[in-house]
């Protein structure tokens, strides 16, 4: 079975290297880092993942939210997010972009692979459904 390759679009290169690492530790692997909105949307689009890790307070012109809106759309990639926290304005613009997970900072390993997993599940499932109900 082929890994499961993960894109991390983080702003903080030496966190993002850390998420690599783990990700890798866990099996997982990183088709790419992307460090703005922009270069998400470029890397996704040259390089498709199966799943984007991204960190919920993008800084640069393109942010978190604009950016997993259009990956979804564009893409049909599930978004998960890293948050160092959520407070509730954020959560509720967050809720729009329809996430499948959220993960708090910082994280332990089996909560990044259980989220990851998770996230892939459902959006399989979602495939599943929209599949079925374009064959009825």
């Amino acid at each position: 079975m082929a890994k499961i390759k993960i894109l991390v679009v983080e702003d903080e290169r030496t966190l993002a290297a850390e998420v690599i690492n783990r990700l890798r530790t866990l099996g997982y692997t990183s088709s790419d880092t992307a460090f703005s909105g922009e270069e998400a949307l470029k890397k996704a689009s040259e390089n498709p993942p199966d799943l984007v890790l991204m960190d919920i307070q993008l800084k640069g012109e393109m942010d978190s939210l604009r950016t997993a809106r259009e990956i979804q759309d564009c893409f049909d990639i599930p978004v998960v997010y890293l948050a160092d926290y959520i407070d509730d304005s954020t959560l509720l613009q967050a809720k729009v972009t329809e996430p499948y997970e959220y993960i708090l900072k910082p994280f332990i390993e089996t909560e990044l692979h259980m989220n990851i997993e998770a996230a892939l599940y459902k959006h399989k499932m979602a495939i599943l459904r929209r599949f079925v109900a374009n064959e009825s």
